[in-house]
């Protein structure tokens, strides 16, 4: 089971905020084999969803208004530890997501920028691609829309 906790930045503990990026670079920087600048100056305006299992972070988002990121209210940094998957914590952490954009902004429109291999895992939350296929940080990526 998945206890879900919702912080902005500044409500986040340091040790939370260790956790959260060191789960981050553990997937987006050494399993997927990719360099690049995860700490992006925008935790800040974000609100993290952090998804605790044994009082450990196991999977988290961080999502934002509109105008923050893109147009519309997104959900970015997507990621449950590589040992949870098999447990779905993807979608739990991601229907917490898509409920916190809803009670903290008003907001139904969410967009994502998904990488490409994911696409079936969004389209089961209810979003769908938008435009052409591009690559972020050498990874295929589309945007993704759920109204």
């Amino acid at each position: 089971m998945l206890e879900i906790k919702i912080k902005t930045f500044q409500e986040l503990s340091a040790q939370e905020l260790y956790e959260l990026l060191q789960l981050r670079s553990e997937v987006f920087v050494v399993e997927q084999d990719c360099v690049y600048q995860d700490i992006d100056g925008k935790d800040d305006k974000a609100l993290h969803i952090l998804g605790f299992k044994a009082k450990k972070i196991v999977a988290y988002t961080r999502v934002f208004k509109p105008g923050d990121y893109f147009k519309h209210a997104s959900i970015g940094r997507v990621v449950v530890a590589k040992p949870e998957r098999a447990f779905k914590y993807g979608y739990t952490i991601m229907n917490a997501s898509i409920q916190a954009i809803k009670e903290h902004y008003n907001e139904t429109i969410i967009h994502l920028s998904a990488q490409c291999y994911l696409k079936r895992f969004y389209n089961n939350l209810g979003f769908y691609e938008v435009g052409e296929e591009y690559l972020e940080d050498g990874i295929p990526h589309v945007g993704m829309l759920k109204k």
